[in-house]
C-alpha cells in the first residue's frame, strides 16, 4: 500500500478555517468545500490533537463510498501515522457503514473512529461530504469533545502528515507506514457476526423463502455489500432481493434518504404492487431504515413502538428491556408501550449521543428517532439493517403481514397519528426569522386556542441528562394541547444548502376510536393552524412541504 521510504512533513497554513464547527453528525459541507486545499486536513488535524489516546492508540476508519471517500482515507492514514497512532483499521475499498464502524470501535477497544459520510445527503462532486468522529464507546463524540475540535480548528496554524508513495490499494492485509500498522479487513463479517448473536437467522430464512418475498433498496450506498451477503448468502433470498446494491460515488444520482419521497420506486413496489410482502431501504451510511409492507408504510415512530412491544420475538432481547428512549420530536407511541411493560421511557434531544449516555449506563435497551433511525445496546449508533432484521424476526415469529402487525398494535395501544413536514433549502435568513418570531410568541400561547383546542403548555424543549446531569437547551419549539396532541417546530442542521424547517404533528386516538384514517386528514387542523400561526407558507413562499413522512 505504501512505499518504505517516507518523511515527516509539517504543512503551514496561511490562516485557519473558521467554519469547521461539527454538528450532531460531524462536519458536513459541500464536496467542493472539502476539496479546497488543506480544508479536510485542517479538520482532521483538529480531531487528532483533540481526541484522547491518539499516541499508541487504535483508530477505525471508513465511509459510505461517496465521492472523496478514498482520497480522504489516504490523507487520514498519513496524518494518523504522523501523530503516532499505533494502528488504523479500515476496510476493503474503504466501505464501512456507521453501525459497523461503531461495532469495530467496541470490539477492537479503539480510541474512536472517523466515519466519512454525509449520511442521507446527496453525493458526488455536486453533492455533499462529511466527517464524523465517534468516541471510544462507539457513539458520536461528546459535545465537549466536538467543542474542543472546533476551538482548535479556529486557531490551527499547521498540520502534520507523512510524505510517501501510495498505490491506493485497499485489499485485505496488514501494511506498514512509518511505525504505524494499517490493517485492511473485510468489514462486513464482523457486523454480521454480531447480527447472528441477536437474531434467529434460520427462522427468518425459512419465513422469507416460504411465500414471503422481500425486497431491499440500498440506494447505491454503503449497505449494498452488507445486504447482499446478509439476504442472499446467509438468508438464501434470490439475487433480485437487493436493488441498487453497488456503492457509487454519486449514489447513481439517487438521494440516499429512505423515505417515501426519495425511495419512491421502492415505495411504489410495496404500496401499489403485490410482488413483495415486505420492503425496506437504508440511507447513505446505513444507520437509517424505512419499513414497508404490502400496501402499508410504517412511520418510524410506530416502528420503534412495535419493536419495543415485540421485543420477546428476538432471542437477543428475550431477557427483557431495561428501558426505552425516544427523541423529543418522535411520537409518544413508545411511551405507551413502556408504561405497559413497566419500564422507563426517556425523552431526549435529537442526536444519538444522548442515547449513548443512557445505553452506557444500562438504563435503556432500545431507542429511536422519527428520522428513520432505531437502535439498541448492541452498538452506539442507530442501525438500519438491524431494524430490518428485527422486523423480519417479528414477522417470522408472528406469521403475520406488516399491516396485520400494525393493526394489532393500534388495537392494543391506540394509534398516534403522526407526520413530519420538511421545508428544505429555505434561505437561512428566512428560516431564522420565521423561527425567531415563533420563539418569541411561545411564552404567550399557553391557554390560547389552537386548532380548536386549548394550548396546555408551550415551550422550547430542554433536557437534563439523568446520567451526567448536563443540561441541553433550545431543542425545539413545542405546542402541547389539552387533548394530548402536539405540534413541534425545529430547524435541522443536517443539510448544507440553506436551512431545513421541520414541523411535526401528533394526535392520539385510543384503540376504540377510528384508527384507520389517513394521517394527513386527521392532522389537517394542526397543519393549517401552525401554518397560519408561524406564517410558514407566507414567509417561505412554499405552498407545500418538500418531503412528508
Amino acid at each position: 500500500m505504501f512505499s518504505s521510504e517516507f518523511s515527516q512533513l509539517t504543512v503551514k497554513l496561511n490562516k485557519p478555517f473558521t467554519d469547521q464547527k461539527p454538528g450532531t453528525s460531524g462536519l458536513r459541507k459541500s464536496t467542493l468545500q472539502f476539496e479546497e486545499p488543506h480544508y479536510l486536513e485542517s479538520f482532521i488535524e483538529s480531531i487528532l490533537i483533540s481526541l484522547p489516546g491518539v499516541e499508541g492508540g487504535t483508530l477505525i476508519l471508513g465511509g459510505d463510498g461517496r465521492y472523496g471517500n478514498k482520497r480522504a482515507i489516504d490523507i487520514i492514514i498519513r496524518m494518523a501515522a504522523a501523530h503516532g497512532i499505533h494502528k488504523v483499521i479500515t476496510t476493503a475499498d474503504g466501505i464501512l457503514s456507521t453501525p459497523a464502524a461503531s461495532n469495530l470501535i467496541r470490539i477492537n477497544k479503539a480510541i474512536g473512529g472517523i466515519i466519512l459520510s454525509a449520511s442521507h445527503n446527496p453525493g458526488g462532486l455536486e453533492g455533499d461530504f462529511g466527517v464524523k468522529l465517534n468516541g471510544s464507546n462507539g457513539g458520536p463524540a461528546s459535545e465537549s469533545l466536538t467543542d474542543q475540535i472546533y476551538t482548535n480548528s479556529k486557531n490551527l496554524r499547521e498540520y502534520k502528515t507523512i510524505k510517501c508513495q501510495s498505490n491506493n490499494s485497499y485489499s485485505a492485509g496488514k501494511y506498514k507506514l512509518a511505525s504505524m500498522i494499517v490493517e485492511v479487513i473485510d468489514g462486513i463479517e464482523d457486523y454480521l457476526d454480531l447480527m447472528k448473536k441477536i437474531f434467529d437467522f434460520d427462522l427468518i430464512s425459512a419465513h422469507i423463502n416460504k411465500d414471503f418475498p422481500i425486497v431491499f433498496d440500498a440506494l447505491n450506498a454503503v449497505t449494498g455489500p452488507y445486504a447482499k451477503r446478509l439476504f442472499i448468502d446467509y438468508l438464501g433470498a434470490n439475487a433480485e432481493t437487493v436493488r441498487n446494491g453497488i456503492p457509487l460515488e454519486d449514489f447513481g444520482g439517487l438521494h440516499p434518504d429512505p423515505n417515501l419521497t426519495y425511495a419512491k420506486d421502492l415505495a411504489d413496489l410495496l404500496l401499489k404492487g403485490n410482488l413483495f410482502s415486505f420492503g425496506a431501504a437504508c440511507d447513505g451510511d446505513g444507520d437509517r431504515n424505512m419499513i414497508l409492507g404490502r400496501g402499508c408504510f410504517v412511520n418510524p415512530s410506530d416502528s420503534l413502538a412495535v419493536l419495543a412491544a415485540n421485543y420477546d420475538c428476538v432471542p437477543g432481547y428475550a431477557k427483557g428491556l431495561s428501558g426505552v428512549a425516544r427523541s423529543m420530536p418522535t411520537s409518544s407511541a413508545v411511551d405507551v408501550v413502556a408504561k405497559h411493560l413497566g419500564i422507563n421511557c426517556f425523552e431526549t434531544p435529537t442526536g444519538w449521543k444522548f442515547f449513548g449516555n443512557l445505553l452506557d449506563a444500562n438504563q435503556i435497551t432500545l431507542c429511536g428517532e422519527e428520522s428513520f433511525g432505531t437502535g439498541s445496546d448492541h452498538v452506539r449508533e442507530k442501525d438500519g439493517l438491524w431494524a430490518v432484521l428485527f422486523w423480519l424476526q417479528i414477522l417470522a415469529t408472528k406469521k403475520k403481514s406488516v399491516s396485520e402487525i400494525m393493526r394489532d398494535h393500534w388495537l392494543s395501544f391506540g394509534r398516534h397519528y403522526y407526520s413530519r413536514h420538511d421545508y428544505e433549502s429555505i434561505p437561512t435568513e428566512v428560516a431564522n426569522s420565521l423561527y425567531s418570531r415563533l420563539g418569541e410568541m411561545i411564552p404567550t400561547l399557553k391557554d390560547q386556542c389552537f386548532a380548536g383546542m386549548k394550548v396546555k403548555n408551550a415551550d422550547d424543549f430542554s433536557y437534563t441528562d439523568p446520567v451526567d446531569s448536563s443540561i441541553t437547551r433550545n431543542q425545539g419549539l413545542r405546542l402541547l394541547l389539552d387533548d394530548g396532541s402536539r405540534v413541534l417546530v425545529r430547524l435541522s442542521g443536517t443539510g448544507t444548502q440553506g436551512a431545513t424547517l421541520r414541523v411535526y404533528f401528533e394526535r392520539f386516538v385510543p384503540s376504540d376510536g377510528d384508527i384507520d384514517k389517513d394521517p394527513q386528514l386527521v392532522l389537517d387542523p394542526l397543519i393549517k393552524s401552525i401554518d397560519s400561526l408561524a406564517e410558514i407558507s407566507k414567509r417561505t413562499g412554499m405552498s407545500s412541504p418538500t418531503v412528508i413522512t
